[in-house]
């Protein structure tokens, strides 16, 4: 008989045999995600995880999904997508792990476009699985050409919400939800809830559990968080600079939307660079001969969108550049951990203006540590803290508060020689000042002075 410890996965009620798998893959302790969610599921909630890239989510819904599986039963009961088929593939080598030593076989099977769909037709006629995962495109086309049975399934998870929305393949899932019975439990995970996705919640889910899993700063200690100012130069010459200056070996460069990976993956190709972009617009085929190149060091640049990249995993990243500061913290640890992998070390490069400040800030507090950099001469050199102007104001103004606490001091009774000590501070703080306005004049001066002449 096995000992129960509540720290373990244990306290979730799970079957043996899924203990034992998890025994397997050293899976001791669960994560955040896993801790909040798993219950949840196991009672029959819809719910909504909101996590980051890494911690846990397959197994949050696999584990509690699995472990509710009657296999005596010939029919689906559980219906997982994932809007690409990298990412289709990870679930189901996951779930494959975990039903290994089931009692009763747990039949898994995989769907997902570019597969002999015939063939699978074929192999449906004769026996429905348990677990089915695969692309939206692949399980609908499935499911209306009525060889898939899904309408007895009660549990639907979309993994990836955010990807699945961007890539167009919101559409195919409805449809797949709208075969399900009513008591049908839906799980959604995604690392953010766009606005356009909200509609298609509220459609299936009431009152669901909701979680937000908040990034923790998971980047490795290899990696140096590099932070470079975009100046006069624009954002494509400053990459480009990068990229012939910093050597890398292989970099992936990360833009927020599909039109700014195409404004900056044709800006370098209109440089001379030979430049691989991926974003949702890239059909599933074209994207895998890409990856197949990039594999082959064929391209030595990649440009992408967080989405289109998320799942997609490309070995020896030696660089990543930030052309813009994602809108999701999530998003940020997820490309900076594109490197710096299997003990080896990486640079992580980010593009600021003034504006970002407040979002640098957000980052910080999650333990990143940024090095500021400048281009000088053909080269990436050190360079000042960006807070240093600001550092050096407050420091003025805390001398200025102490002034006046010694004034008001001054005017009780006090000891020889304070009133001298006063007349010093308030000299040395006057010059204080007059130094810090003729640099800031000297400045300025500079500035129209270099204009002037270019």
């Amino acid at each position: 008989m096995r000992k129960m410890n509540t720290s373990t996965f244990e306290k979730f009620g799970l079957q043996p045999f899924l203990i034992e798998a998890l025994d397997k893959i050293d899976f001791k302790v669960p994560t955040e995600v896993q801790e909040k969610l798993i219950p949840a599921i196991s009672k029959g909630e819809s719910v909504i995880g909101q996590s980051q890239t890494g911690s846990g989510k397959t197994h949050t819904f696999l584990l509690p999904l699995i472990n509710q599986i009657d296999a005596e039963k010939n029919e689906v009961q559980v219906v997982i997508t994932a809007p690409s088929r990298e990412l289709a593939e990870q679930i189901y080598r996951a779930a494959l792990q975990l039903v290994e030593t089931a009692p009763t076989p747990i039949i898994v099977q995989n769907f997902v476009g570019g597969t002999d769909k015939k063939r699978q037709i074929a192999k449906l006629a004769t026996s429905q699985p348990h677990l089915v995962i695969g692309t939206p495109g692949r399980i609908a086309d499935l499911v209306k050409e009525k060889a898939l049975f899904v309408h007895k399934a009660t549990k639907f998870v979309v993994d990836e919400a955010d990807m699945t929305l961007d890539m167009g393949f919101l559409e195919e899932v409805d449809q797949i939800a709208g075969h399900f019975p009513k008591n049908l439990q839906m799980l959604v995970f995604s690392a953010t809830i766009p606005q356009n996705l909200k509609p298609f919640l509220k459609k299936y889910m009431e009152n669901p559990h909701f979680e937000h899993i908040q990034p923790k700063s998971v980047i490795s200690k290899d990696i140096s968080n590099w932070l470079l100012p975009i100046k006069s130069k624009s954002k494509v010459d400053t990459i480009y600079e990068i990229l012939t200056t910093g050597h890398p070996y292989l970099a992936i460069v990360f833009a927020n939307t599909k039109q700014h990976v195409d404004q900056i993956a044709n800006g370098l190709k209109e440089r001379g660079l030979k430049v691989a972009k991926i974003h949702g617009d890239v059909q599933p085929r074209e994207r895998k001969r890409i990856m197949k190149q990039v594999q082959n060091l064929d391209y030595q640049f990649v440009v992408a969108t967080d989405l289109a990249a998320r799942g997609i995993d490309i070995e020896g990243v030696s660089h990543v550049i930030n052309a813009e500061i994602p809108n999701e913290l999530d998003f940020f640890i997820h490309r900076v951990g594109r490197t710096g992998r299997n003990g080896l070390t990486g640079i992580a490069i980010t593009l600021y203006e003034p504006s970002d400040e407040a979002v640098l800030a957000d980052i910080e507090k999650l333990g990143v540590t940024f090095e500021p950099k400048v281009i000088k001469g053909g080269e990436i050199i050190d360079s000042y803290d960006r807070n240093r102007r600001a550092k050096r104001e407050k420091n003025a103004e805390e001398m200025d508060t102490r002034m006046v606490g010694m004034v008001k001091k001054a005017k009780k009774k006090i000891k020889p020689g304070y009133k001298k000590k006063l007349g010093r501070t308030i000299k040395e703080n006057a010059e204080r000042k007059r130094r810090l306005e003729r640099r800031s004049q000297a400045r300025v001066i500079k500035k129209e002075a270099k204009k002037k002449y270019q």
